[in-house]
């Protein structure tokens, strides 16, 4: 094994304090102190400290033991936890730990609609990104039984939404992160589609459309599709009643067909609001539900703000990524390899830190409170593949470098629930663990053996354990190492981030793997780097595939095509996204609509699909 000293773990030189202290570069350093660092820190080993301290105070016993263990493992950023709780950890600040959030159902009625309202703009101000489905909202045009008038539909509600995130920005809070989602047989799923065509429109929300199996199965039939609504809801009308699963309903609800369309028809139309705004995303939205560790006791139709975390009403996104940049010995050499044993071993205590938050963290509804602690879900990943990829000397594009990358997910993934379960020894599972439930889980049914008799035998810490989230300002903190799983987007770039809420600043960057190559004395670039835009678009989705099955959240991962790609192969990769069994895609391409928060040292724009959401 090899520790965070040895020379191949090392990172390149830090300035101030050889490796340990200040950001190397100007970029990191800006982060640092606009997002992260608090009064009296002088560099970030003192933000480490205050974290580390904080969350071992949840220890019953061994604090000060804690607490070094904690430090050890955010030393020389080898375990990057989520902004949040690098940011108000240790703090008096009145703001939550957790990085997003999946709101309530909105009631249906104007006093349900201002109570979400209210909610989603008390968590923003502590903080928190929030995801809703707005599907429980009657469609435009609609009548209802309770109240005389017109409903004017969810796209006009999700406009109050906006200007209510705009507001809270105002008056300096975290930058606002918005997730709107909407059933794909909801009447008004057209109005929804092409809701961010105008330039400007909705500007705080990423949205995503809800595809269930029976859709996809007309697509392919090129049936024809029902528009519909819950039949409780709206004045008698003439018209066919059907039975449908909807939000808040324990099973299906009568619900009254209010239109028909080709089922190809609208799936295009999705698509040609994606190909040429860059948005909607999709969201396999049964898989998502089949696959869910709780899928016994709970219906998901929404996520956070970048996708990575599928959550019930009122869930949590408790983040952490662990930098594989890090865990190279011997980088970019011809004995370099990936040391799995001493990644299992930090998986350990950030298994541990994450659960620590959610007895640290403050929360902003008491509905949100009650969730987290039930479920006790985290959410563990991986930053840095792209970089990590290329000290290895393997293509982010190749079978190999897919490999290696599902190797270390499914150890990853099983060193965190052994922790996890570890954890349920010493302080009991999570509240809500139904044993025979649990076990029959699809995700649980694919553990090895020896974990699914340690969750027999002594039940599990957290429901859930593993997410690969964008990570993308704590990987610029990390010395720019490539973020989430993504490949490299650019070896060297113009990078704009915001260091105030009316304020950017324009960096030039270098990805770590190439910074190292330098610095190793080589001229040019590593021979396997390769940047986004020149993977093919099949490739990006493999190495989303390869992941999935060890991953028991989901991954927010953007598949970069050019401007020019066909509008038909466009579909195809949506499609082909659905066949290899993901939980959602998101197909970037360069349009005039989208802003760029990444300028590549070429021509060429590239940008990741979440703008709104840049510090998991």
């Amino acid at each position: 094994m090899h520790s965070s000293n040895t020379p191949g773990l090392a990172p390149p030189p830090l300035a101030g304090e050889a490796g340990r202290g200040r950001p190397q570069d100007d970029l990191a350093q800006t982060l640092w102190s606009v997002k992260y660092r608090q009064p009296g820190e002088s560099s970030i080993v003192d933000s480490w400290r205050r974290v580390a301290t904080a969350l071992a105070r949840v220890e019953p016993h061994d604090q000060a033991d804690w607490a070094e263990r904690f430090f050890g493992i955010l030393d020389g950023f080898r375990f990057l936890p989520g902004g949040r709780i690098l940011a108000g950890a240790g703090t008096e600040r009145h703001v939550t730990l957790f990085n997003c959030f999946v709101m309530g159902l909105i009631e249906d009625s104007m006093d349900g609609i201002f109570q979400a309202l209210k909610e989603g703009a008390l968590t923003m101000q502590q903080g928190g990104g929030v995801g809703y489905d707005f599907s429980t909202l009657r469609p435009a045009g609609s009548q209802t039984r309770s109240a005389a008038g017109i409903a004017t539909g969810p796209v006009s509600f999700m406009r109050v939404w906006d200007s209510m995130c705009a507001t809270v920005l105002s008056q300096g809070a975290r930058r606002g992160a918005m997730m709107a989602t909407l059933r794909c047989d909801h009447p008004d799923i057209g109005a929804f589609i092409d809701a961010k065509r105008e330039p400007g429109a909705l500007r705080h929300f990423n949205l995503s459309v809800q595809v269930g199996a029976a859709f996809m199965q007309a697509v392919r039939d090129d049936a024809e599709w029902p528009l519909v609504f819950p039949a409780a809801a709206l004045v008698d009308a003439p018209g066919e009643i059907v039975m449908r699963d909807w939000p808040g309903s324990d099973g299906p609800v009568p619900c009254r067909v209010l239109g028909r369309l080709p089922a190809r028809e609208l799936w295009r139309r999705i698509m040609r609001a994606a190909h040429d705004t860059a948005e909607p995303g999709v969201l396999f939205i049964d898989r998502i539900n089949a696959l869910n560790n709780l899928g016994d006791r709970e219906r998901i139709t929404a996520t956070n703000p970048c996708g990575e975390i599928p959550l019930p009403p009122y869930g949590a996104c408790d983040l952490g990524s662990i930098n594989l940049s890090r865990f190279v010995v011997d980088p970019l050499t011809p004995t370099a390899y990936l040391d799995l044993t001493a990644m299992t071993d930090l998986t350990r205590l950030a298994v541990r830190l994450l659960d620590n938050v959610i007895d640290l963290s403050r929360y902003p509804l008491e509905a949100q409170r009650g969730q987290a602690l039930g479920s006790r879900r985290v959410g563990l990943g991986i930053t840095g593949l792209g970089s990590a990829l290329v000290m290895l000397g393997l293509r982010y594009d190749g079978a190999e470098g897919r490999r290696q990358a599902a190797d270390l997910m499914r150890t990853l993934r099983d060193a965190a629930y052994g922790a996890s379960i570890e954890l349920a020894r010493e302080k009991g599972p999570f509240p809500w663990f139904d044993r025979a439930r649990y076990l029959r889980r699809p995700f649980i049914l694919d553990l090895p053996e020896h974990l699914r008799e340690g969750i027999s035998a002594h039940g599990i810490r957290n429901s859930h354990l593993l997410a690969i989230a964008p990570a993308g300002s704590i990987s610029l903190l990390a010395g720019n190492v490539s973020s989430g799983l993504e490949p490299i987007h650019a070896a060297r770039a113009m990078r704009e981030v915001r260091v105030s809420p009316d304020a950017t600043r324009q960096f030039e960057v270098e990805d770590a793997a190439l910074r190292q190559w330098h610095a190793q004395g080589h001229a040019g670039q590593p021979p396997a780097l390769i940047e986004a835009a020149a993977i093919a678009p099949q490739d990006h989705l493999r190495m989303q595939a390869a992941l999935q099955p060890f991953v028991d959240h989901s991954i927010s991962k953007t598949i970069n095509v050019d401007a020019e790609y066909p509008f038909d192969d466009f579909v195809r990769l949506y499609e082909k996204a659905n066949a290899l069994g993901l939980k959602g895609c998101t197909v970037f391409r360069p349009n005039p609509l989208r802003g760029a928060v990444l300028h590549p040292l070429r021509s060429e724009d590239d940008l990741p699909h979440c703008t709104v959401c840049d510090s998991a």
